[in-house]
């Protein structure tokens, strides 16, 4: 049964589409178009790529119908081993394939006789957005980036622990992976309750609270996005650094969009900072980070529009 977190607009239309990447695994999508738009001319068109453990159905669903609205063609997806798109074992995840999606995707517009595919750009939310920057770090067909929210998972891995603390990490992670051969099947705990709660439970810790009160009320739940991922593959992202070129991107722009209460702002300051111009941070007021997702009062449409419109020309 399908479900989405909002409601499509009756102006937009959507349509299920599959594509492999270049590993063969086939990647499911959401395509959003303007009823009205005309397929006869080539459009401008947005990769979306979703939060860290989501689903097209959750925040990518919120943009897609947005900026189809002001008139372009977008694209949605699920990573691979999530959601709908293929993949065994589920819930597995890796650097260099979410990445690869990102390209995956150009490949899939590039096609589409009513896209211009010199006019692609693509944003990433919260761990989609180091996705993002770093596919665009190599892949030039990417012609503007927008971050909301942003995460790098690749430094999070890491993030606060001492030399002794990372050897003691790998040390369980390496060994999971023979419990798990053993076993036949990676091991997945998920973060989230299989049907939503009626509300976040009282005295839960930030940022923890914060994931709850997106991913596990009827707000963000969606059953296809539990939270986490099987617990061996964070070894992948220990060994992997996404951000290393962010200076390539340049001469092509970059966008920051992050909120002023979110806890994790820093990762879009340091990213700013480390960026090549033309690039820009934009704090937005009284935003938390899940606000970006799906808060349609707090996500900056007209300037997310006209930094595409500017930029894919």
């Amino acid at each position: 049964m399908e479900y989405y977190i909002t409601q499509l607009n009756e102006k937009v239309q959507r349509e299920h589409v599959t594509f492999p990447n270049r590993f063969g695994i086939r990647i499911a999508a959401d395509l959003y178009l303007l009823k009205n738009l005309n397929q006869s001319q080539k459009h401008p068109a947005i990769i979306i790529g979703p939060p860290y453990g989501g689903v097209k159905e959750q925040g990518s669903c919120v943009w897609a119908n947005e900026l189809a609205l002001r008139g372009f063609v977008v694209l949605a997806f699920d990573q691979p081993f999530m959601g709908e798109s293929g993949g065994e074992p589920r819930r597995i995840t890796s650097p260099e394939m979410f990445t690869e999606t990102f390209s995956a995707c150009l490949d899939y517009l590039g096609l589409l006789s009513f896209v211009d595919r010199e006019k692609i750009g693509a944003i990433g939310i919260c761990g989609s957005a180091g996705f993002a920057l770093s596919a665009a770090q190599c892949d030039i067909r990417i012609k503007a980036v927008a971050t909301a929210s942003m995460y790098d998972i690749s430094y999070v891995s890491r993030l606060g622990q001492t030399k002794e603390q990372l050897e003691a990490s790998k040390k369980v992670l390496s060994y999971k992976r023979w419990e798990d051969a053993e076993k036949g099947y990676p091991e997945y705990i998920p973060a989230f309750p299989e049907a939503p709660l009626k509300q976040v439970p009282e005295g839960m810790p930030e940022p923890t609270a914060e994931w709850f009160r997106f991913y596990a009320i009827p707000r963000g739940h969606h059953p296809n996005a539990r939270g986490g991922f099987t617990t061996a593959s964070n070894l992948s992202f220990m060994n992997f650094r996404l951000l290393d070129y962010l200076d390539e991107i340049s001469p092509r722009p970059i966008l920051f969009i992050v909120g002023d209460r979110a806890h994790s702002r820093s990762f879009s300051e340091i990213a700013y900072k480390k960026a090549l111009s033309p690039k820009e941070l934009l704090i937005v007021r009284d935003a938390e980070h899940i606000d970006l997702y799906d808060r349609t009062d707090r996500i900056p449409w007209d300037k997310v529009e006209k930094f595409f419109k500017e930029n894919l020309k």
